[in-house]
Parts: structure tokens; C-alpha cells; sequence
């Protein structure tokens, strides 16, 4: 069997969670690397792109959210076997990739800047893709994106809706997703639910 190491931040959330709960509903032993930003700081030079998460397979690294997330997914059942539901999933993890990636843009900013930048998204990109997330929703059947079940992808979206409605995110409302997608908000609250999200975080605290 594999030996597997995942490193990320030590928090829960961000790109690294669904990798997570990935390896744990597919009762699959891993170490969870969990790095403070100073520790990162200190590696960032040792990693391929200069970024977590990173995942390490028998000593040899890998990157990129997504491809693990198949990766794993795949080992767990949790990725689709049917070529089409597989790319419904790949859709909806891809558009996540690009929400995050706009959100990130703003990380960092302070004062007005931040305030203007955020104000954009909120007016622009981020009820774009939420409303086009809830249509995919609506497209896998309204409870799940792909393969009428739980797959990869509905805990990378789960991971995002929590980070969106947990109001961390100064300038940007904590009910923006109820407000243009509230099928996600559903979404949320089932995925919340799920056996193995449950007893993941049970194991967290």
C-alpha cells in the first residue's frame, strides 16, 4: 500500500479540505501535514509551483487540487466511472478553481483597495459563477453535480459555499449565496450532513 502525505495549512478549509475528507471517506491513511504560514514560509522554495497543497505518493510529489482530488477520488469511489459524469465533475471543480482564483486576486489588499476590489467581485464575477454553479447543480439533478451521488466535486463546492457564507471575508456579504444561488445553500446544508463529512470533522475535534 501507499504511502501517502498531504501538506497544506492548518486551518479547515481552503483547497486542501476536500483533498481531506476525500482520503478520509475513502478510508484511506494519510499524513496530515498541517503547516502554520511562517512553516510554509520557510519550504515555499522545496515545492513545485511555490504552493500548498502539495501531496506526496511514496516520496514522490504532486500538485495541483484538482488532479488529486481525481486521484483520490477515483482510489475512494468518489469519482464518476461514466466518461460524461466525469466531466460534469471536472466542470464544476474547473469553475471552482477560477472562483478561488478571483477571490484570491484580493487577498492581501488592505483599506479602500480592498474594499473596491471586493466590491467588484460582489458585482460581478462572484454572482456570475454562483449562479452558474447552481445551474450545474440543477443540471446533475438539484441534491448532487455528478452521478446522482457524492462525488469529488460536491465537496470542493462545499468547501467554497462555507468559506462565501462564513463571513470571513470582509466587503463580501455573508448571504451572497443565498441571495443569487440559493441551491447551493442547500447544497451546502446536505453535503454538511453526509456521513463521511460528519464523522471527518468529528475526528477533528
Amino acid at each position: 500500500m501507499s504511502n501517502y502525505k498531504l501538506s497544506y495549512f492548518d486551518f479547515n478549509g481552503g483547497r486542501g479540505e476536500p483533498v481531506r475528507i476525500t482520503f478520509h471517506a475513502a478510508g484511506i491513511e494519510f499524513e496530515d501535514d498541517r503547516l502554520s504560514f511562517q512553516e510554509f514560509g520557510a519550504m515555499r522554495q522545496s515545492t513545485r509551483f511555490n504552493s500548498l497543497p502539495v501531496l506526496e505518493i511514496d516520496g514522490k510529489q504532486v500538485t495541483q487540487t484538482n488532479a488529486m482530488l481525481r486521484y483520490v477520488g477515483k482510489l475512494g469511489g468518489l469519482y464518476p466511472d461514466d466518461g460524461m459524469q466525469a466531466l460534469y465533475c471536472d466542470e464544476v471543480m474547473s469553475a471552482v478553481e477560477d472562483l478561488s482564483h478571483h477571490i484570491g486576486r484580493t487577498i492581501g489588499l488592505q483599506g479602500d483597495e480592498l474594499r473596491e476590489a471586493r466590491a467588484k467581485l460582489v458585482e460581478g464575477w462572484l454572482p456570475t459563477f454562483l449562479r452558474g454553479l447552481d445551474a450545474l447543480l440543477t443540471r446533475g439533478g438539484g441534491q448532487y453535480f455528478a452521478d446522482n451521488r457524492l462525488t469529488v466535486a460536491d465537496l470542493k463546492v462545499f468547501i467554497q459555499t462555507g468559506w462565501l457564507q462564513s463571513g470571513s471575508l470582509d466587503h463580501i456579504p455573508a448571504d451572497l449565496v443565498q441571495r443569487v444561488a440559493p441551491g447551493l445553500v442547500k447544497h451546502h446544508e446536505r453535503i454538511k450532513t453526509d456521513p463521511c463529512v460528519v464523522t471527518y470533522y468529528a475526528s477533528r475535534a
